[in-house]
């Protein structure tokens, strides 16, 4: 079997020329329950909002398509698609590129670590994506979600050591057998491993809550200042991680630290997992969140800082959390391969 890295190919930064955004239109009733209108709304404003930079695509369930039109308005259009919900980074492609040729890698899905057990419409999603743009696909060999990596387009990638090395997904890897896929699939030279994801999230640890690259040796991390916070430990941790890391061009790490709104819970046993370092990137445009906290201006002004060359937008998103994900989680870039 070939694999992107032998022909080539490899996994741009998100902030590389895109062709479009993948997004895809909430419909699990047992998941949102009486707050599924909602999660449309912030859905459908956060689609326009990424509109305004560049093509947006949204996939629907065949018997939602109309009522996702209306709500996304003109300007973008719906596919219908079957599927189980709406998020399209961990269940859409990991699109590859070399000059004049785009490809896509379809990671195994098996509902984040088996959390999930109706995700058969949502493990087939890479799939039909790019069978109907008719371009190639990749299998992956390993469980993976799309928002368990990040990558610097430079042959750098973050990942969060909870998810990626979670027995119920890839039982019996180790590091080096992960590294060894990445590499082939995603074209990258360095994992650099952060030990902590969110202690609340419900993947079992994305690295899109907890960092992200904001451009080549560059990488945005979440904080918490609050003694005794769950999370406050772990996410210094990761900190310490990045500040004594060198990427692969063996450069040490710019690293903006930027502090997390105040908890919110979520239900009895969890809390919102509420990351401003969850956004997306888009052409000449960074879509990032807010939660009506004093922390969304500073965090505003530090993402602004760190893409100068690009208008950033906050929306606020405290209705899409309660489903388990943030503006990341909901959104997948195409990117654009340039001439060949």
């Amino acid at each position: 079997m070939s694999t992107p890295r032998a022909d080539g190919l490899a996994m741009p930064a998100e902030w590389a020329p895109h062709r479009r955004c993948w997004m895809a239109w909430p419909c699990r009733e047992e998941l949102w329950g009486d707050r599924l209108e909602a999660a449309r709304q912030v859905v459908a404003e956060i689609a326009k909002a990424i509109a305004a930079f560049e093509p947006v695509t949204m996939l629907a369930r065949p018997d939602l398509t109309a009522s996702a039109s209306l709500g996304c308005g003109p300007g973008i259009p719906v596919l219908p698609t079957p599927q189980d919900d709406s998020w399209t980074r961990d269940t859409g492609p990991t699109f590859v590129t070399a000059p004049g040729r785009l490809a896509g890698v379809a990671w195994r899905f098996n509902g984040w670590g088996e959390q999930w057990p109706d995700h058969a419409q949502d493990a087939l999603m890479a799939r039909r994506v790019l069978e109907h743009l008719g371009v190639p696909r990749y299998e992956a060999p390993i469980v993976l979600e799309g928002g368990a990596i990040h990558v610097d387009g430079e042959g750098t990638c973050l990942v969060c050591t909870p998810s990626v090395l979670d027995p119920k997904r890839n039982p019996g890897l180790d590091r080096a057998a992960i590294e060894r896929v990445l590499g082939d699939f995603l074209g990258v030279d360095k994992v650099i491993w952060l030990p902590h994801g969110l202690v609340d999230d419900e993947t079992g640890g994305h690295v899109d809550n907890v960092a992200c690259f904001a451009g080549p040796g560059r990488v945005l991390a979440l904080v918490r200042e609050e003694p005794g916070d769950p999370d406050q430990e772990g996410l210094a941790a990761n900190l310490a991680v990045l500040r004594e890391a060198v990427d692969a061009k063996g450069r040490r790490l710019e690293v903006v630290p930027i502090a997390a709104p105040r908890a919110r819970p979520r239900d009895r046993e969890r809390r919102l997992t509420l990351s401003y370092v969850n956004l997306y990137v888009a052409n000449g445009g960074v879509v990032m969140p807010a939660f009506h906290d004093p922390a969304d201006r500073p965090a505003l002004r530090a993402v602004q800082e760190a893409f100068p060359d690009r208008e950033v937008v906050q929306i606020e998103v405290s209705d899409l959390l309660w489903g388990g994900g943030g503006i990341h989680c909901i959104t997948q870039q195409e990117p654009d391969p340039g001439p060949g």
